[in-house]
Order: structure tokens, then sequence, then C-alpha cells
């Protein structure tokens, strides 16, 4: 089967056609704040978006989600309602330190940073406790309306296997390729469709090639089909 040329259009044409998807599938879509939203975002590393889901409801109950609210917990409390998302001693710890700087420093209000050029906030963001470039990108694309492509484990796997990413590539050259192939106006849809499309079709083992709306632009895809 031969490889034909893959474009931002076609991916988003065909992703869109098959994808359906609600806040559900996005826990951190839920976060009315962008203090909510990075630390959903905290809460949603190294785990699954319903362990993030739930940790984030039982810190909505039993503390808040706001910079006060958090700052005055008890850490044991704190870490008892976050239990879910996994690795919750060292999260607890690190959303203390971000509510008291986010009180002491921007107070209690992380929108002024948005308000600063895209890699000076993205910066800014990343001199954070516990924010590395993905919660960074995510803040900024999501809560920001910023002009940047978060990558996750979905992202990367999806964009790789199509070609769009060399496989060498870190996570700052693939972002800068990301950035490149998809138009500014998409990367908020175009990045939940790939996460979407990487947890249901083009999964990291046993990805069901057969079935991909994409599958005759992909070789990697078109490669492991004749495998099978």
């Amino acid at each position: 089967m031969r490889i034909k040329k893959l474009s931002s259009n076609i991916v988003l044409k065909k992703l869109e056609d098959e994808i359906r998807f609600d806040d559900k599938d996005f826990p951190v879509l839920s976060s009315k704040t962008p203090f909510e939203l990075l630390i959903a975002t905290i809460l949603s590393q190294n785990t699954s978006d319903k362990n993030t889901a739930k940790s984030l409801k039982k810190l909505r109950e039993r503390i808040g989600i706001t910079p006060e609210k958090i700052l005055r917990a008890d850490l044991k409390v704190l870490k008892s309602a976050i239990r879910s998302s996994g690795l919750y001693n060292v999260k607890a710890t690190v959303i203390k330190k971000l509510a008291k700087i986010v009180i002491e420093k921007y107070g209690g209000r992380l929108e002024q940073i948005f308000e600063k050029p895209l890699e000076e906030a993205r910066s800014e963001l990343m001199s954070l406790p516990g924010v590395g470039p993905k919660t960074a990108d995510v803040m900024l694309l999501f809560a920001g309306g910023k002009p940047t492509f978060p990558i996750d484990t979905h992202v990367s796997r999806v964009s790789r296997r199509l070609g769009i990413v060399d496989e060498k590539d870190d996570y700052e050259e693939a972002r800068v390729k990301l950035m490149k192939f998809f138009p500014p106006k998409y990367y908020l849809k175009a990045h939940l469709l790939l996460i979407e499309h990487g947890r249901r079709t083009c999964k990291a083992k046993n990805p069901l090639c057969r079935n991909c709306v994409l599958l005759k632009y992909c070789s990697f895809g078109q490669l492991l089909s004749k495998k099978l």
C-alpha cells in the first residue's frame, strides 16, 4: 500500500469525523480558574484521567481548589484528598508550595502571567515547583489562549508514528514541529484529538491500525498491519 501525503487538514478532518468527546474525557477541562487548571495538571502527572478526576472531585469537596484554601488546609487532609492520583505525598507538598507562591507573588491570581509574551510567560511558569514544559504548555494553551502545543505520551506517540515528529526529537523539537504542522487556531483541537486517537486507536500496545482512519497516511500502521 502506498503512503499518501499527510496534511494538518487531513488529520483534523479524519479525526473530527470519527471522535466525539466531552469534558469527562479530559478532567482538566473542568477547571474554572488558571490555578485550578494548574492543580489539575499537577494531579494528572503519572496517572490516569480517571484517577485525576477522582482526586479533583475529592479535593473540591474536602478543601476547595483556591490558593487560600489549600494553603490553610492540613497537609494530611490534602494528601488524603488527592490519594487517588498517586505520588500523593510529593504532589501534596508541591501543591502547598504553589499555593503559597501564587498568593505571595501573584496576589492569588495567575492570570497576569498570560499577559506576557509567550516564551516569557512559559519560562515564568516553568520556574514554579512541579511545572515542566508540558504543564506550562497546558496552562498557556488552555487557560491563557497562547499558541503553543502541549505534548503528552499520546500526542508524542501518534505524531511520531504519523511522521509529523521524528523519533529522535526531544520535547522542544517535537513541539516546534507540531506548531509548524498545525495552524495556531487549531492547536487546542488538534491536541485533544491526538490524545483521544492515542487512547482509542493508536495505542502504545496492540494499536488498532486496521481500524485507523489515518492508516493510508501512516507507514508505521501499514508495516504493522502487514505483519498481523
